[in-house]
């Protein structure tokens, strides 16, 4: 079948200036871009694009989206209305691959938060049964898969804060070489999070090896992003260069009010030293001042323990509450204090799992914890997470927008969502509206960016970075990913109160030359594929320890 897209502004995703041309796609790939082909006899089905943008389908290289195709019915809509036909999943260290069964219970009410919901049947303890069920569903979405050396840490040790064993070790290596043998496009660090915050780089360094030899890149949630950000950008800087890998930092950011128009130049100086040595260093941001996260990134290291459970058990004692409201006052070296740092009338509730709790939903923690007479917004913290098992997502409004907007500027940093998945209440705004939000703010509002960059930052550049050679760019040759839209339409309608709005104005978009979306609905929700690397052998010593 052949589609015939005619009289459109074509935007390659290379960054270089758009042309007048017509789009011939024939199957799943991309046969000719130029002009005059509307003229020509040509048997396809035609697309009248004049007056319209036609530009690569945007690839979200960082949502949490790892359990909803294979649970969610209608997954695809919010992401499709946005325009984005690609993602990858299993970032930050988070994932629901590897969970051995004993296990399970511990470590969802760590992801559930980011992930949503995750059933035993959607806990998987190995990258092939993964890998196969994510091509079973046929998602709506092209669908990459990160190893998470976090959810790894959690399979071999649980949420011990003691080294890695040599056993344990093996093990960990094993579970990435066999991600990696399936088609993996990277591994993943979570450092701001258990427990893989107790992690070393010696111990990382090893743990990514795997990801290293097969050449996969490295993506990583750094130890932390408010005063302790240059330190944690040069840890995994070495990090990278001892394991020999190339490193992408995630959602690059400075946060604590102390650090605006500070912390950002310096994380910048030390990448664009690296960059000038040669060594290919990448970012991403997401277009808003704020973030979200699970509850548990607010409870200091002192307070936590072993297990999520046995964390909540000691929070639920007077001691336990004492020792949180101690925490909370006072700084930990290489740790955010989030309440410290914004304070917690910035903090606002995002999701919670107990009916009795839909209210706080968009509210500061402050704003509750007065409504609620509590002298501590620490101690409504303490009851909150202890009620609710843990399962609280937080939106932290803690950048500046100036820092944001010059992380956008550099010709490196590529457009992500960081969406979390998980469920109910009044989830971050990115969720249902990154991608068109930035070209309707950052190019046409404020131009930040102009088009053609706009453009490459959520197609071209994410697809480079991850090494996807056949989809990212309008030529001749690649996989027929394309949006079709008019820019001044396109709209994010989702706010920090009122989130559950989806973007409007995609005219239409196509996956692998198929129709998937059109007239503001979706069309076809299983033409996604899987994402694969190079498959390569797991190899006699990983076959042996898994």
């Amino acid at each position: 079948m052949k589609t015939l897209i005619h009289g459109a502004l074509v935007y390659d995703g290379t960054g270089e200036a758009p042309r007048a041309a017509d789009v011939l796609i024939d199957g799943e790939r991309i046969a000719a871009v130029e002009a005059g082909l509307a003229g020509r006899d040509i048997d396809a089905e035609r697309v009248d694009a004049r007056g319209r943008m036609v530009t690569p389908g945007f690839l979200d290289m960082h949502r949490h989206c790892d359990v909803a195709p294979l649970r969610d019915a209608d997954f695809g809509t919010l992401e499709l209305a946005q325009g984005i036909t690609a993602t990858t999943v299993g970032n930050c260290g988070i994932a629901c691959v590897p969970v051995p069964p004993d296990r399970y219970a511990d470590y969802r009410a760590f992801a559930v938060p980011v992930v949503g919901d995750m059933p035993p049947e959607f806990a998987f303890f190995d990258y092939r049964a993964y890998f196969a069920a994510l091509e079973a569903a046929k998602p709506a979405l092209h669908m990459g898969v990160m190893a998470a050396t976090g959810a790894v840490r959690v399979a071999v040790k649980g949420f011990a804060d003691t080294p890695y064993t040599q056993a344990e070790m093996a093990r960990a290596q094993a579970h990435v070489a066999e991600a990696m043998a399936c088609g993996a496009l990277g591994v993943s660090l979570g450092f701001m999070y258990l427990p893989e915050f107790y992690t070393t780089p010696e111990e990382e360094v090893r743990v990514i090896a795997p990801a290293a030899r097969a050449g996969g890149v490295l993506t990583t949630h750094v130890r932390g992003e408010g005063d302790s950000l240059a330190a944690s950008i040069r840890e995994v800087l070495d990090i990278a260069r001892r394991a020999g890998i190339r490193l992408h930092i995630s959602h690059l950011k400075a946060t604590g009010i102390r650090n605006w128009n500070r912390g950002i130049h310096e994380a910048i100086a030390l990448l664009e030293d690296a960059r000038a040595h040669g060594e290919p260093v990448t970012a991403d941001f997401y277009p808003y001042a704020g973030g979200s996260t699970t509850v548990f990134s607010l409870i200091p290291p002192t307070v936590t323990r072993q297990s999520n459970e046995g964390t909540l058990r000691y929070l639920a004692t007077a001691a336990g509450r004492r020792a949180l409201r101690e925490g909370i006052a006072r700084e930990h070296a290489g740790w955010d204090n989030m309440a410290l740092s914004i304070g917690w009338d910035r903090i606002l509730v995002a999701g919670t799992r107990l009916p009795e709790h839909a209210g706080y939903a968009g509210r500061s923690v402050l704003a509750l914890a007065q409504a609620a007479g509590y002298g501590e917004p620490s101690d409504f913290i303490c009851d909150l997470v202890v009620a609710e098992g843990g399962q609280v997502t937080v939106i932290v409004l803690s950048m500046d927008e100036r820092d944001v907007d010059t992380v956008a500027r550099l010709p490196y940093a590529a457009l992500i969502s960081d969406a979390l998945y998980g469920g109910g209440g009044n989830p971050h705004p990115r969720l249902y509206g990154a991608f068109p939000r930035l070209i309707r703010d950052f190019v046409l509002a404020r131009s930040i960016l102009p088009m053609e960059t706009a453009v490459r930052k959520m197609t071209g550049l994410p697809a480079s970075i991850l090494g996807l050679t056949e989809r990212g760019l309008i030529r001749p040759g690649y996989r027929a990913d394309v949006a079709v839209f008019d820019p001044a339409a396109l709209l994010d309608h989702a706010t920090y109160e009122d989130s559950r709005r989806l973007s409007t104005g995609m005219e239409r978009l196509l996956m692998d030359g198929r129709t998937v979306w059109t007239n503001s609905h979706a069309t076809d929700r299983h033409a996604g594929q899987v994402l694969r690397r190079e498959n390569g052998d797991l190899g006699e010593q990983a076959r042996a320890v898994l």
